[in-house]
Order: C-alpha cells, then sequence, then structure tokens
C-alpha cells in the first residue's frame, strides 16, 4: 500500500501538487494522467525517493521490491540477453554469493535458493522478453553499444520486466515500441501480479491495463474507479454542471455528430469501415472530456485536390536488397489508409517511398502534377532550427504573413504569449512533436504522410489531432502504435509483410489475432478442396441454382430483419437524445432551482447515449453479418 497524506510538491516557484490526499492499494492497477507539467513523472520520483515532498507525508512498505525504466544505457559490451538478466537483481546476487561460496553445505541452499528464484530459466525468460520487445534471435546476443537510443530503452524496458518487483513503475513505455510490441507489453501487463503506476498518453493501451485513473489537475490528485473512457464520462459529467462548459460541451458534440452523420452515409460494410465509424460515434462522448483542451485546429481546405494522388506500378524499395517488391497502389484524394505490419517488414520505408525520401528500385511511381505531400516522421524534430522560434518557423513557409495571424494560429498548438518568440532549443519533444505538427497543417496538403505522430504528445493533443483528421479533406497514410489514433482516422488497412503490400483482411482489433496466428500455418498441406470444385459439384443445374438462391433468401430474412429493426431503433433514441440536448441548451435550466431537473436530464442523456453507443455496435455486427452471408 502507498499512502499519500497532505502531499505539497514543488518544481522551483511552480506548485505541481498541494494537500493531496490518496492511497494506492496492493495490487492495484493505476493509470496516472495529466497534461504535459503537471508532475505525473515527479509523483514517481517520489516513491523512487528521488526527492521528497515539501509538505506531507509519503509512506510505503518496507522492503518493497521497485522496478522502473532507467532513462540511461551504458554503451557496454555486454549482450543484450546478459544485461536483461541484470535487471533480477536478486538472482545476480545470489550468482554472485555461489561463485564465491566454497562449503559444499552453503552451495546447495544457494542453489536451492537459484531454483527457487527462477535462476535456471532466467534466460529463456529473458529472451521471451526480448522477443516480444521486437528483438529477433540473432540480436539478443549482440552487445548493447551495437544499438541506437529506441532499441536501448526497449532493452532497458524489457531489464524493468525481468524484476520480480512488488510494484512497476512506467513512464510512457509505448514511446519506443512499433504496434506489435505494444501489443505485447499490454498483455504482459495484464498478468502482471504486482502493483503498477502507468503513465500513458495511450487511451486504448490504458483502457485495456489499468483498473483506476490517478488524474492530476489543479495542483490536485484525484482517484477514479475504471478505466480511462470510465474517466473521460465522470469528468465530462463534472464539467456539464458548469453552465458554459455545458454550452461548449454541446458545441463540441454537435460538432462530432456532423462527423459521425456525414461517414454513416458513405460507409461500407466492410469491417475496416464499420470499425472507424464506430469509433467516430464515440468521439461524441469523448468530447465533452476534453472542452478545456488548450489544443485545437483545423486543416485548411487544399487548394487542389487531383485524383488519384499518386499510383504505383510493379515497384520495389529498399536499401541494399529489396525489401519490398511488386508494389501495386493507387492513392486515392479520400483514402484513410492505415499500415500494420511486423517490425521490420517495411512500414516506415514503404512512407519514405510515398515521400520521395526513399526511390524506388525498380518500377514506377507517379504522382499527380497538384500532389501536394505533408511528411511527419520522428527524424523531423531534429531537424528543426534550434535557434529559431516557432513563428520563426513559420515564417520560413509564408514570408508575408502577419505575426498576429501566426501567433493566433500557433496558438490552437498550445503555444500561448511569448512562447512564440523563444527558440526551440530547450522545447520538450512533446512541444517539438506540436511545431512539426503545426508546420504541416500550414502548409494546405492534400497528402497527409505520418509516421508515428503522436509520439510525445498528451491525450489532449492526441485529442484535438484526432478530430482535425476527421476534417482533413485529402489522402492519409498512417503509422501509428496507438491504436485509437488509427481506428479514428482510417477506414482502409494494409498490411505490410514477407516483402509485400497488401490489403489486411480485418480490422484493429483481429490484428493482434493475426500477429499470434502469424506462421502457424505455414508448412500445412493443402486442403483436399485447393485443386478446385469436383465434376459432381460443377454439375448443379440452373434450376438447383435458383432454388438454392431463393433458399438463402428465405434464410437471411431474419437476420435482415434484425439490421432494419435496430436501424429503427437508432433513430428513435437519437431522436430522443436530440431533444434533451435541446432542452440542455436552455440557460434558465441551469438556476439553482432547477438543478434536480438538470440533474435528471444529463442523467437521461448519458443513458440514452450509453444505449445508442450498445445498439449501434449490435447493428454494426448484424450488417457485417447479412454481408458476409450474402458473399458466402
Amino acid at each position: 500500500m502507498l499512502s499519500f497524506s497532505q502531499i505539497g510538491i514543488r518544481l522551483g516557484t511552480r506548485v505541481l501538487l498541494e494537500n493531496s490526499t490518496f492511497t494506492i492499494h496492493r495490487g492495484h492497477k493505476v493509470g496516472i494522467t495529466g497534461a504535459n507539467g503537471t508532475g505525473k513523472t515527479t509523483l514517481l520520483s517520489l516513491i523512487l525517493g528521488k526527492i521528497t515532498a515539501d509538505t506531507g507525508d509519503f509512506e510505503m512498505p518496507r522492503k518493497l521490491v521497485i522496478a522502473h525504466v532507467a532513462q540511461e544505457v551504458e554503451a557496454t559490451e555486454r549482450e543484450a540477453v546478459e544485461y536483461v538478466i541484470d535487471g533480477d537483481v536478486e538472482l545476480r546476487q545470489l550468482q554472485a554469493n555461489l561463485a564465491q561460496c566454497t562449503d559444499g553445505i552453503k552451495q546447495a541452499e544457494i542453489h536451492s535458493a537459484i531454483e527457487v528464484a527462477g535462476g535456471y530459466t532466467a534466460e529463456a525468460r529473458a529472451a521471451t522478453l526480448l522477443n516480444g520487445l521486437g528483438f529477433t534471435a540473432e540480436q539478443i546476443s549482440r552487445p548493447v553499444k551495437s544499438f541506437s537510443g529506441g532499441w536501448r530503452m526497449r532493452l532497458n524496458l524489457a531489464r524493468a520486466l525481468m524484476c520480480r518487483s512488488d510494484l512497476l513503475l512506467l513512464d510512457e513505455p509505448t514511446n519506443h515500441l512499433d504496434l506489435d510490441a505494444v501489443i505485447w507489453l499490454e498483455a504482459w501487463l495484464k498478468h502482471y501480479a504486482g502493483t503498477l503506476l502507468l503513465i500513458s498518453h495511450d487511451r486504448e493501451f490504458l483502457d485495456n491495463v489499468v483498473t483506476e485513473i490517478a488524474h492530476i489537475e489543479h495542483q490536485n490528485l484525484k482517484l477514479y474507479t475504471g478505466n480511462y473512457s470510465q474517466f473521460e464520462r465522470i469528468r465530462a459529467e463534472h464539467l456539464a454542471a458548469q453552465q458554459s462548459a455545458h454550452e461548449k460541451q454541446q458545441r463540441e458534440i454537435a460538432h462530432m455528430n456532423s462527423y459521425v452523420t456525414r461517414f454513416r452515409a458513405k460507409a461500407t460494410k466492410a469491417k475496416q469501415a464499420q470499425s472507424r465509424l464506430k469509433a467516430l460515434s464515440r468521439l461524441e462522448l469523448i468530447a465533452p472530456a476534453h472542452i478545456d483542451s488548450p489544443f485545437k485546429f483545423t486543416f485548411k481546405a487544399p487548394d487542389k485536390l487531383p485524383n488519384p494522388l499518386l499510383r504505383i506500378t510493379d515497384a520495389s524499395v529498399g536499401y541494399d536488397q529489396p525489401l519490398l517488391t511488386k508494389i501495386k497502389f493507387e492513392m486515392h484524394n479520400d483514402a484513410r489508409i492505415g499500415l500494420l505490419g511486423p517490425n521490420g517488414a517495411g512500414k516506415s520505408t514503404f512512407i519514405k517511398m510515398l515521400a520521395s525520401d526513399l526511390a524506388t528500385m525498380s518500377g514506377e511511381l507517379h504522382f499527380a502534377k497538384e500532389t501536394k505531400i505533408a511528411y511527419f516522421a520522428q527524424h523531423q524534430l531534429d531537424q528543426l532550427t534550434l535557434e529559431a522560434s516557432p513563428i520563426d518557423h513559420l515564417k520560413q513557409i509564408d514570408k508575408n504573413a502577419a505575426d498576429s495571424d501566426l501567433r493566433t494560429f500557433l496558438g490552437g498548438f498550445g503555444f500561448q504569449g511569448d512562447r512564440v518568440f523563444e527558440a526551440v532549443k530547450p522545447f520538450s519533444g512533446g512541444e517539438k512533436a506540436r511545431l512539426v505538427l503545426a508546420m504541416l497543417v500550414y502548409q494546405k496538403p492534400n497528402l497527409l504522410l505520418l509516421d508515428e505522430p503522436s509520439n510525445h504528445l498528451d491525450i489532449q493533443m492526441r485529442h484535438a489531432l484526432t478530430v482535425a483528421l476527421q476534417d482533413f479533406q485529402g489522402g492519409i497514410v498512417l503509422i501509428s502504435h496507438d491504436r485509437h489514433l488509427l481506428k479514428m482516422a482510417c477506414d482502409t488497412l494494409l498490411l505490410v509483410n514477407d516483402g509485400s503490400v497488401e490489403p489486411f483482411n480485418g480490422d484493429i482489433d483481429t490484428y493482434p489475432a493475426w500477429l499470434q496466428n502469424r506462421g502457424k500455418t505455414a508448412g500445412k498441406p493443402a486442403s483436399d478442396t485447393a485443386a478446385g470444385p469436383t465434376p459432381a459439384m460443377q454439375e448443379v443445374s440452373q434450376r438447383d441454382k435458383k432454388r438454392l438462391e431463393a433458399e438463402r433468401r428465405q434464410q437471411l430474412a431474419p437476420l435482415r430483419k434484425e439490421v432494419t429493426t435496430l436501424e429503427k431503433q437508432l433513430e428513435r433514441l437519437t431522436g430522443k437524445k436530440e431533444e434533451i440536448e435541446t432542452q440542455l441548451a436552455d440557460e434558465s435550466l441551469y438556476e439553482d432551482s432547477k438543478k434536480d431537473e438538470l440533474k435528471d436530464l444529463l442523467w437521461k442523456q448519458a443513458e440514452l447515449a450509453k444505449s445508442i453507443e450498445q445498439i449501434e455496435e449490435e447493428w454494426m455486427e448484424k450488417a457485417e453479418a447479412l454481408q458476409q452471408a450474402q458473399q458466402a
């Protein structure tokens, strides 16, 4: 149990926490959230004993084994697998004791203790951790110094997981991971038996791992039971009690509803499009919790919108050798494509080719004359002019722009006041990422190429980016380990795997199953029917075909009826919800004498939203089942 009583923490003259009292119980999995700079990482430093509280008391059990991810990695010759095993300090101490011991009886005792500590399976456990985090069998025996910074952070994460800890502290563990590794880490943390404190801006990751949210806001930390989505609903209800906030919420809900309505009208029944429709519907529930966000921006309409934007014919691309071959791809001006695939399969290589950062080795890549590309990649953060200010960077794009207009524009990305005139050199990774995004948005592109754009961004900025992408009038190609962003932004998925780029037959939610089953069918004999239909199957008469089609229509009738019934229910409930929202827009409802009436309407609004979400989910499942049955 971690006990915090009247805790106060200052950073220089700035107050991070003041008079905060809360308790984190043993075995709980807690997500720590809040805007950047509110003190999330500082709280972990307090637990680790790196700092002390300015006021109040912090208590935790003695001899508590704490694991955390170190920020530095020594450039050592030590093999990666051995470096990870070093994370089990108790085991390493036992091994050191055994090496120094000469007494036979004592040696037997130490051998027994090593067995209990899992010492004889340590290498296998370390290799499993490394494999889950994306290391190959060849890489785990390489020296630590041979890895780049991002991969060294993965080594430190594996080392922390190797520790048989009582308390695990993780600060943005997914920042240096790809989607495959994020999915693996999520599964590992679900089975972690100790207490977990997790700082993350990945809402899907938080939803699937934590059971409590510790939210820092207004110099106070408050615990909420449930995952991040449940916390958002509670926060939205609290904000709704304030009239000014409520009015903003109603405008934002209407804004989000326009995206849902527009997309529903054109969405196919394809699994990926339905996945995005479901995610967009959630935006209406999420939006009210973010109306006080400092970030708000939109993409201006492109000057030209050619179709197609680009076409690839039989192209191959790679470095010394082709990594991807026989690529055939046409990008339409309204395409929203998410790239999936194992680590190292070539997702970033493919997007670099689209950005003309990497030339094709064969084949053709043809762009429309008016195609205007905006490309976001992590290396671009390092290419900012460190002595220049945010406003200087925008003036490099538009020399004639007025300072007042640029300040207003940059304000939507969280650069307020004199911050727009300060050199970017001391900016945090999140601030630099926001500036690069601002520069891309300002250029009015018609093709967005985004390679992990949400790294370093907090939840509020990720939400603002998600909303802005809904209104973007152009094509999008996106690589992201943030599944929420992929669901919201993409309605087509391509799988980059085994040297090819092909459509993915599934959605984001089925991708983990594909990863798990990948390779299991390799080497299996073909089925008996692989050679094609038998002569008996070919002799079905035209009359039999018509009879079978009639029977099939009859069999599908109940499913078709269910889809129609659910559509009518959705229409009825949506109408009721709109009526309540009209009532909630009445300013007189917020007078003290009408508190009970307001509370009742807010409760009805929440219940209707929940029912709509459930019925819409059922409708999507039935509609997809009907489509599959019709195609069978």
